[in-house]
């Protein structure tokens, strides 16, 4: 018979239910369906980008320009709106314009041997000016009232918002890919030993080429998101979602040093943050300590792994000495006649 293993996804698992039973103690209004509605939708943007992040960090790289490729999707969707083409078309071109940005990524990362810290962090502050650049400090406001139904209405005869069918779909997409195909064994070797990789045949130049690619696509996807969300186009929209991104992805169990993660663990993360979020919202906390949760969670995620580790090491290390010591103990007894 197996034995449960508790592993760290499972832990945040566990955590998130004591996070809804905080938020339910501490704030009146918490369970309340309006409010989870609000929880479901507040957090869809970030999940969606966390999906393909996940892939991105487990390979070993990572992509700071997510939120600023959100904005641009939507500035550009705000943009060719107000330029004259159908809302539908306009969706497509920010689409686009999300898949495009990843692949220039991907190509600085993986034709050009840059690191993809450094590119990404170049790209976010490009692809903000280019969102400025589109619509100046003019946002689109007047979107189609079909499509802005869709992005705040909820699923009928449930308090579900639209958002969280999509999510639902993509992550159940994304489990599937990581977990059950090629593609996402590929994703783990390449994580673990790009080099071994590919000298085991794992095409790794262009594997990363489509993840980096994906990133900005789901960006695109949560940037229509946003945009109808919120009704609005604004070449300022987004500002620090990525921290609240990669804070979720690596709470969520996905090591920054790639080769380890799950989807379920990094939606588990991300749910937390939403809960934790619409909590201290509730109880009067600023915007300004909810940066200092996500902060705080990036740093929790980043050294449990290795106060963990170094527990680990102890006490194999105990062990070892101990054994050496109990037969040291065995070999000087001296035998009785």
């Amino acid at each position: 018979m197996n034995r449960f293993s508790f592993t760290w996804d499972k832990g945040i698992a566990l955590f998130l239910v004591l996070a809804v039973m905080w938020g339910t103690l501490v704030a009146d209004n918490f369970a309340n369906t309006s409010n989870l509605a609000f929880v479901l939708r507040d957090v869809t943007e970030f999940a969606i980008i966390a999906l393909a992040m996940t892939f991105l960090i487990i390979s070993g790289e990572i992509d700071l320009s997510v939120a600023s490729t959100l904005n641009l999707a939507s500035a550009s969707t705000g943009f060719l709106f107000r330029e004259g083409l159908p809302f539908e078309v306009a969706i497509v071109g920010g689409l686009l314009v999300g898949l495009a940005c990843g692949m220039f990524n991907g190509f600085l990362v993986t034709k050009l041997g840059l690191p993809s810290l450094a590119v990404t962090i170049a790209t976010l502050a490009l692809y903000r000016g280019l969102s400025f650049a589109l619509l100046g400090n003019q946002p689109v406001n007047e979107l189609p009232e079909f499509w802005i139904n869709i992005g705040y209405g909820r699923i009928p005869g449930t308090f579900l918002p639209w958002s969280t069918l999509l999510l639902v779909v993509l992550a159940a997409v994304a489990w599937f890919i990581l977990h059950h195909t090629r593609f996402g064994r590929w994703t783990f070797a390449i994580g673990v030993n790009a080099e071994a990789a590919k000298f085991s045949g794992i095409p790794v130049q262009r594997t990363k080429m489509t993840l980096f690619a994906m990133t900005g696509l789901m960006s695109g996807v949560a940037g229509i998101v946003y945009t109808l969300r919120f009704a609005s186009a604004s070449p300022d929209g987004a500002v620090g979602y990525e921290l609240s991104v990669i804070a979720a992805t690596l709470f969520g169990g996905v090591s920054i040093a790639g080769g380890v993660g799950t989807i379920w663990g990094v939606l588990a993360a991300v749910f937390s943050l939403g809960v934790i979020r619409s909590a201290l919202q509730l109880t009067g906390f600023t915007a300004n300590s909810l940066l200092i949760v996500s902060g705080a969670l990036l740093m929790i995620s980043v050294i449990t792994p290795r106060v963990t580790e170094y527990l680990r090491s102890w006490r194999e290390s105990r062990a070892k000495d101990n054994t050496k010591k109990t037969i040291r103990e065995v070999g000087n007894e001296q035998p009785t006649s």
